[in-house]
């Protein structure tokens, strides 16, 4: 018995702390990650607030473990999706991964706002957050990685002087590997990929943009170009 009883504690700590996050989820889907509240929390699973502090002490370490689940739920389909096409060229493998990064959002809306919305009031990442946060891009660095180890990768165009200090900064800090000028133009794609999503998300596109899903390839596809992928042509 006394073997097994560890086991089980664990496996109840564990199914608490998973219906903690769903509430959690709730609240966020019903009035913002800015109002999620603990005590709120607590009254809806029936716990009292004492007893929900020993899974979570603070509203932050709460929003920390969401925004981690987030960060790796996404990361998970953008791998998945790069996996999946192991054997196709560069391109196709940038736009799958573009592709899953959207498909996730688009099922997770709520979950995006949490990581790619506005900040929330008061709360400050931790460096915790950090290994989640980097999955999709490392993705996209592995991606352009063997493109320039299969010389598939054109060359950026020249950086502005201003820029180039910053441009090797980049390079050193994430991608030694890769020339300032790509890690550079990566940063950049990295950032308008989100744009895209963003938009699409939260309603910039109403009006402007109705058929999304061929309008976000031609955009990903240009985003591929912009980092030096060799695209095939179109029919």
């Amino acid at each position: 018995m006394s073997s097994t009883a560890p086991g089980a504690r664990a496996r109840a700590r564990m199914e608490v702390t998973a219906a903690i996050k769903d509430e959690a989820r709730r609240q966020l889907a019903a009035e913002g990650a800015a109002k999620l509240s603990l005590r709120a929390v607590a009254r809806e699973l029936g716990m009292v607030s004492s007893a929900l502090y020993r899974y979570f002490p603070s509203r932050d370490e709460l929003l920390t473990a969401l925004i981690i689940d987030a960060y790796d739920s996404m990361g998970e389909s953008a791998e998945a999706a790069h996996d999946a096409l192991a054997d196709a060229g560069p391109a196709q493998r940038w736009t799958a991964v573009c592709e899953a990064v959207r498909g996730w959002a688009l099922a997770h809306p709520h979950e995006y706002a949490l990581i790619y919305g506005s900040p929330v009031p008061g709360y400050v990442a931790p460096d915790a957050t950090i290994p989640a946060a980097s999955r999709v891009a490392l993705v996209f660095i592995g991606i352009l990685r063997a493109a320039r180890e299969g010389h598939h990768l054109a060359a950026g165009p020249p950086l502005p002087a201003e820029l180039r200090a910053e441009a090797a900064r980049m390079a050193a800090d994430h991608a030694p590997d890769l020339p300032p000028e790509t890690v550079a133009a990566l940063v950049a794609a990295w950032a308008e990929l989100y744009g895209l999503i963003g938009f699409e998300l939260f309603g910039s596109f109403n009006r402007v943009v109705e058929d999304r899903e061929p309008f976000f390839r031609y955009a990903v596809t240009r985003l591929a170009h912009g980092v030096g992928l060799e695209v095939p042509a179109q029919a």
